[in-house]
């Protein structure tokens, strides 16, 4: 089953949800990510599915990044342990289905992988 990381007042994040709903007509479960957190091992998973590092799942245009962990050398362990303390850091939307992930951006990477092209 797809199931899709996402935060509820992101227009990125409804517009992939649209995108889903359009193109594909099974179920998916929907996870709002700053309520219910995903653990530091579901974000190792993420990570490993997705193939890159735990740092670039952080979402580097946020205020926090910027105040408290631009420029400094963060081992990933330690990336997974301050995105699920800090969940506003993680990068969104997450889709993931089938031992594979992506982050859902741009519209055409949802398109490509909730239509298994991925």
């Amino acid at each position: 089953m797809l199931k899709v990381y996402f935060k509820a007042n992101c227009a990125t994040c409804i517009t992939a949800l649209q995108t889903i709903r359009k193109n594909r007509k099974e179920k998916f479960e929907k996870v709002e990510y700053l309520v219910d957190t995903p653990t530091v091992e579901q974000l190792k998973e993420i990570v490993d599915m997705i193939g890159i590092r735990a740092e670039q799942l952080v979402r580097k245009k946020e205020p926090l990044y910027k105040e408290m962990y631009e420029g400094k050398e963060i081992r990933d362990e330690e990336w997974l342990q301050i995105m699920h303390d800090n969940p506003i850091l993680i990068e969104r939307p997450i889709l993931v289905m089938d031992g594979k992930a992506v982050i859902g951006r741009p519209v055409e990477t949802i398109i490509d992988f909730v239509k298994n092209k991925k």
